[in-house]
């Protein structure tokens, strides 16, 4: 009876220890997903503060990024993450735009398109 119930437990922890869903898994680009959004994130406050006036037009390309890719729990996690850490290491850095702000944005939206055509080149139906 006891080899039962111990079998039966050791069942249950197998199960616990597999992802419950598909989504938690981590896509193999979810490495340049978090990129993109941190990208977007440093965007957002950047351009805020160079005088754009793009409102939120990079908050709301984060969240079309969201949308596309649906991923939930820690997935979703980290993206959002990603997105803060860009706007907060910008914001601790810049208060005013600077020629070196105006640098970063530049290089960023370089970046952002690499890394969108890059997945959309391999990843894309």
């Amino acid at each position: 009876m006891s080899t039962r119930i111990l079998a039966i437990f050791a069942l249950i922890l197998a199960c616990a220890a597999v992802p419950s869903r598909a989504e938690d898994v981590a896509a193999p680009f979810d490495a340049d997903l978090q990129r993109l959004a941190e990208i977007l994130g440093g965007l957002h406050y950047l351009r805020g503060i160079c005088g754009s006036n793009e409102g939120n037009k990079w908050r709301s390309e984060m969240q079309a990024l969201i949308d596309a890719e649906t991923p939930s729990g820690e997935r979703r996690t980290r993206m959002i993450a990603g997105f803060n850490r860009g706007y907060n290491g910008f914001q601790q850095t810049y208060r005013s735009c600077t020629p070196a702000a105006t640098v970063a944005i530049r290089r960023y939206i370089e970046e952002g398109s690499k890394i969108s055509r890059d997945l959309t080149a391999r990843y894309a139906n």
